[in-house]
C-alpha cells in the first residue's frame, strides 16, 4: 500500500485542521471548547479508507468541516486542498454534491414532502435522472421507488435513497458517514459492498464508522480519539486497534463470514 500511495499526490489533504465552538459555561461566560485538535490526514484517488473512532471522536466532524457544514458557533484552523487546490469556502460550496458528496448516517436528510426521485436528482443542471435510475437499479431499488415519499420507504430503502442521491453528482470523493448505522445487517452488508464495487471501479470512498467490522473492510484506517489522530496505517494491522471484548468480537465475527465467503467461491 505504500507503494500505491506515495506514486500518486493526494486527491483530499488536511493540514493541522483544528475545530472548536464557541459554547457558554453555567455563569454565561464565553469559552470555546476544541474539538479537532492539529488533525493531518491526505485521501488518495482510487483508496478506500475508514476514518474509525467511538462516538464524540471527531470523525463525522470532521467530514463537515471538508464539505464546509459545521454549525454558525464552530472556528476552525488549518488549511484543506482538494485535487491539489486550496479548499476555500467557495470552493467546498460548490463541489459539495459534485466532487465531494455526503452520504449522511440519518435518512432525516431526505425531505418528507417530496417524491424521492426527483429529491435524488437534486438541483442539478441538467438533471441526472439516467445516472440516477442506474443507481437506483444497481442498488436493488425497484422501478416504482421513485415516486414514493419517504414515509413509504423502508429504513433500508431510504439509506440506498441517500447513497443514489449523494452519487447522483458523480463525486470524485464519497463520504459514507456511517452509511449502515441504521440498517439490519444483512442490508448493511449489501450497502458495503456496493461501496465496495464502487471502489472496485475507481471512486475513493471514505468510511467514517465506529464500527470495527466495517473498519476493517477499508485498505486502510485512520483512528480518531478526541479529536486527535492516534493511527494512520494498514487496516489490517495488529496496530490498527485497542483490543478490547467488543473488538475481539468483531472480529470474530468478520472472520467467520471471510471464511464463509471463501468458502462459497
Amino acid at each position: 500500500m505504500e507503494t500505491r500511495q506515495n506514486e500518486k499526490t493526494p486527491l483530499l489533504e488536511v493540514r493541522d485542521l483544528s475545530v472548536s465552538f464557541r459554547m457558554y459555561d453555567g455563569s454565561l461566560e464565553q469559552r470555546r471548547l476544541e474539538v479537532i485538535s492539529s488533525l493531518s490526514m491526505t485521501v488518495y484517488p482510487g483508496e478506500i479508507l475508514a476514518i474509525a473512532g467511538s462516538s464524540g471522536s471527531g470523525k463525522s466532524l470532521l467530514a463537515s468541516a471538508i464539505l464546509g457544514i459545521l454549525p454558525a458557533n464552530a472556528s476552525t484552523g488549518g488549511e484543506m486542498y482538494f485535487d491539489g487546490q486550496p479548499l476555500t469556502a467557495e470552493r467546498q460550496r460548490k463541489l459539495r454534491g459534485g466532487g465531494i458528496a455526503l452520504v449522511p448516517q440519518s435518512v432525516a436528510y431526505l425531505d418528507p414532502l417530496m417524491r424521492v426521485g426527483p429529491q435524488a436528482d437534486g438541483h442539478r443542471k441538467p438533471r441526472p435522472t439516467e445516472r440516477r435510475r442506474g443507481l437506483f437499479r444497481r442498488l436493488g431499488l425497484p422501478e416504482e421507488a421513485e415516486r414514493l415519499y419517504p414515509f413509504q420507504l423502508s429504513g433500508g430503502m431510504a439509506q440506498r435513497v441517500s447513497i443514489a442521491r449523494a452519487l447522483a453528482g458523480d463525486p470524485s470523493v464519497i463520504l459514507a458517514d456511517e452509511p449502515t448505522g441504521a440498517l439490519d445487517s444483512r442490508t448493511g452488508r449489501e450497502v458495503l459492498r456496493f461501496l465496495q464495487k464502487l471502489n472496485a471501479e475507481g471512486d475513493t470512498v471514505v468510511l467514517i464508522t465506529h464500527d470495527n467490522s466495517i473498519a476493517v473492510q477499508a485498505e486502510r484506517i485512520i483512528r480518531l480519539e478526541d479529536g486527535r489522530i492516534v493511527y494512520d496505517g494498514d487496516a489490517h494491522s495488529p496496530d490498527a486497534f485497542v483490543a478490547s471484548p467488543l473488538f475481539e468480537a468483531q472480529m470474530e465475527e468478520f472472520q467467520k463470514m471471510r471464511a464463509k465467503e471463501g468458502g462459497a467461491g
